[in-house]
């Protein structure tokens, strides 16, 4: 019989929890303050598996914080739930740090989440044995914990020094052990998706599967079956039962890139997989229990979005948890030439006889002036080119793509409005991609995922031709 503390100082909350929780395997003992639990807990700390407490007990008692430690003084590895109505990432970073197994907001949905928790139990319980190792590992590590703090981004290949990155890279590694919901935004090539695995390996569920799924590149009618799965004759060419990313995700992360680009009604059944952590595939009635952390990742202004009808405001709300903003390459200049170094290392790794070259002072200049409208995966392109195609000591400018070679060095101060920074990444892409297929127009289409309407229309509108590149 497993035998579970709960205490709130809502009667309707408690009522709702007991109600939840009993059943012919558990006996739950209710209180309305943590005072009263923490006494039955004392006086049977061998017979109590799990402990759920409120954040507030009002004015007079101690709150769920402080009774919190008291419990695990007397139970070190007791499982404790922490309730509270004003959830915020510095409670949530308190609770968890003091030992609590979850952090759960109050709120229209607190009863289905209590009841879905309850399906994964052992799960839990497995999961807090594996906590409290690592939390007996890193009170061992002592210095080595701030030295962790300190190579949080390098950890994860996230070049740069300026204080722009260093700010988000200190909140990401503060959100990382918090099981919500969080949101990256950014320009394409800003490196959202790095961010977005520097989260999962520095949580709790690094050993557990990672899932990645651009919404962008899937047509609409077939990005529900990829993220939820279908069942045998759900459609046509549908042979055969085949899971989803939720489910390939289960114990790990999702990362839904550009979820900006998604349907309102694709929108509803990924909040009812947070909200509820359940799925059904296409073609089923059957739910299936998933447990998934989401982050996601948009280029578009959500705001704007909601406000035009085009995204769910709940969802918004759910994935806002924590929102990451990833700045702009011209944002943050000083990390140009470290960037564009490491670029060239691993190239050099991955190349054989190919050499090592340092950017001349006039290369680094243009590097350094060049606007980047494609961030740093634009730059990252610009420096393996120039490694590769450089014959002198030095990579010198007329090593880099003719967009960034042949234009006039400019004041890194310059600001080009928004249109002439689309149309000057997308002319650079195009192109690129141009070279790589040997301007073969139909593959260049492929390539970037769009139909030959399409990439005709933006090779005329750009006057492109092989012999003018």
């Amino acid at each position: 019989m497993t035998e579970i503390i709960v205490a709130d100082d809502q009667i309707e909350v408690l009522d709702m929890l007991i109600r939840s929780l009993r059943d012919d395997t558990r006996t739950v003992h209710a209180f309305s303050t943590g005072r009263e639990a923490l006494a039955h807990l004392k006086q049977h700390p061998d017979q109590i598996s799990l402990a759920i407490l409120d954040l507030d007990y009002g004015p007079d008692e101690p709150d769920g914080l402080e009774i919190l430690p008291q419990m695990l003084n007397v139970v070190s590895d007791l499982p404790v739930i922490m309730l509270t109505g004003q959830g915020t990432i510095d409670t949530a970073v308190a609770a968890l740090r003091l030992g609590a197994t979850d952090f759960i907001e109050k709120d229209f949905y607190i009863e289905d989440k209590i009841e879905l928790s309850l399906k994964k139990l052992d799960r839990v319980y497995q999961a807090l044995k594996e906590n409290a190792l690592l939390r007996a590992e890193v009170q061992d590590l002592g210095r080595e914990n701030q030295f962790y703090r300190d190579e949080f981004g390098k950890r994860y290949q996230i070049i740069g020094s300026s204080p722009k990155l260093q700010q988000i890279l200190q909140r990401a590694q503060t959100v990382a052990p918090i099981p919500r919901p969080a949101l990256i935004t950014g320009e394409p090539g800003t490196g959202k998706e790095l961010v977005a695995a520097a989260i999962h390996y520095g949580s709790d569920r690094k050993d557990r599967p990672l899932v990645k799924v651009n919404c962008a590149a899937i047509a609409d009618q077939l990005l529900e079956s990829e993220l939820f799965g279908h069942e045998k004759g759900a459609y046509t060419g549908a042979t055969e039962a085949r899971p989803g990313k939720f489910e390939a995700a289960s114990g790990g992360t999702l990362f839904l890139d550009e979820i900006g680009n998604t349907t309102p009604e694709f929108q509803q059944n990924v909040l009812r997989a947070i909200e509820y952590r359940e799925i059904q595939r296409v073609g089923s009635a059957t739910p299936i229990f998933v447990d998934v952390r989401v982050i996601a990742a948009t280029n578009t202004d959500l705001e704007t979005e909601i406000a035009e009808g085009r995204f769910r405001q709940d969802l918004y709300d759910r994935l806002r948890f924590e929102v990451l903003h990833m700045p702009p390459l011209r944002e943050r200049r000083e990390d140009i030439p470290a960037l564009a170094d490491y670029f060239v290392v691993q190239i050099v790794e991955e190349v054989p006889g190919l050499q090592k070259r340092n950017f001349s002072d006039a290369a680094t200049e243009r590097l350094m002036t060049y606007r980047w409208p494609g961030n740093v995966r634009e730059l990252k392109f610009a420096a393996e080119r120039a490694a590769c195609v450089a014959r002198e000591t030095e990579i010198e400018p007329g090593d880099l793509p003719p967009e960034i070679s042949q234009q006039a060095p400019q004041s890194s101060e310059s600001s080009d409005d928004f249109e002439s920074q689309v149309q000057s990444f997308e002319l650079s892409l195009l192109r690129r991609i141009l070279n790589t297929v040997s301007w073969n127009q139909r593959e260049a289409a492929k390539q970037l995922k769009l139909s030959y309407d399409q990439f005709r229309h933006l090779y005329r509108k750009y006057k492109l031709n092989k012999e003018k590149p």
